[in-house]
């Protein structure tokens, strides 16, 4: 019995993935993303599972984003801050610490595999909570990636998946690991072509593969899901992409097909493969400078503490 889409059309079976949509869900119901189950989440969810962050709230600049820790806080008084200040909190992996989050995404993907008939793998579960007027920077994910909004209201602004809003060159830098997903240069008459859409509770969007986008909240607490995952074609596409990348700096090559249905294909497809197995790739390393503590009683909900290193 289908009970996670509340306005699925025939329809959409054959936009969900290509094109942006846009549909009720029922999240919501669940009773998981309450202050009280939010709470006891945070209060589960270790160090290496969580980000909390905060960013110039008049840049779109990424290098101004700053890494903080809720050490020594209850749940409680974490989502107080984050209400008052200006800050957004990404629990990941939910699922391994309570599962009712990891029913729930079965329960999600289940029904969009039945609905769309394509199999799905490597799904994952983030929950975010985020402050009011706080923005997410331009990015652009490498998995299938799915928002659902359930408390509070959003403005996402999507754009073209293709140069000048995503240059290959920069793409594959990202899937290589040499560069991290908020690196793509954005320039704001980007947002002369892009698709935008107030995102309200009991709303679900998904868009284009690799397709950049921003978000800005509205004046409100924010409660929002985010899936990811891969299919057949998304590993494919992700294969040709990984080979141009090692072929472009290789050989120097300019322009390189995309393609997932040319004659080369098949052969970057094992290129990719073989560098990969080869344990080749050289990933970028994840250091995250953790310069603040977050704290319910400051203005921004967070206070600066001398900077150290945190790795991941």
């Amino acid at each position: 019995m289908h009970k996670i889409f509340t306005d699925w059309q025939p329809y959409h079976n054959d936009l969900f993935g290509e094109h942006t949509v846009n549909l009720g869900h029922s999240l919501a119901d669940s009773g998981l993303f309450q202050d009280d189950a939010l709470a006891d989440l945070i209060e589960r969810t270790p160090r290496q599972s969580y980000h909390v962050s905060t960013m110039d709230p008049e840049s779109h600049d990424p290098r101004s984003r700053r890494e903080g820790m809720i050490d020594g806080l209850s749940g409680d008084q974490v989502l107080q801050a984050i209400r008052n200040g200006h800050i957004w909190l990404n629990l990941r992996d939910a699922a391994d610490y309570n599962p009712a989050y990891g029913a729930l995404l079965e329960e999600i993907y289940r029904e969009l595999e039945e609905r769309t008939g394509t199999k799905t793998f490597k799904q994952k579960m983030t929950i975010l909570i985020s402050s009011p007027n706080v923005r997410v920077g331009y990015h652009s994910d490498v998995p299938g990636q799915t928002l659902w909004q359930v408390r509070g209201t959003k403005k996402v602004y999507l754009y073209p998946n293709k140069a000048p809003f995503l240059p290959p060159a920069d793409l594959e830098k990202i899937i290589l690991g040499q560069a991290h997903e908020v690196s793509l240069k954005f320039e704001p008459w980007f947002d002369d072509h892009a698709q935008i859409v107030d995102l309200e509770p009991g709303r679900m969007l998904s868009w284009p593969h690799n397709a950049p986008h921003r978000v800005v909240n509205h004046d409100c607490l924010n409660v929002s899901v985010t899936t990811e995952h891969w299919t057949s074609p998304l590993r494919n596409a992700y294969g040709v992409n990984y080979a141009n990348g090692l072929l472009r700096s290789w050989t120097g090559a300019k322009t390189l097909s995309q393609s997932t249905q040319s004659a080369t294909a098949y052969p970057k497809l094992a290129v990719a493969l073989a560098h990969k197995m080869a344990g080749l790739q050289k990933l970028r390393r994840h250091r995250f400078n953790i310069d603040f503590a977050v704290d319910p009683n400051a203005p921004l909900g967070f206070v600066d503490i001398p900077p150290f290193e945190l790795g991941k």
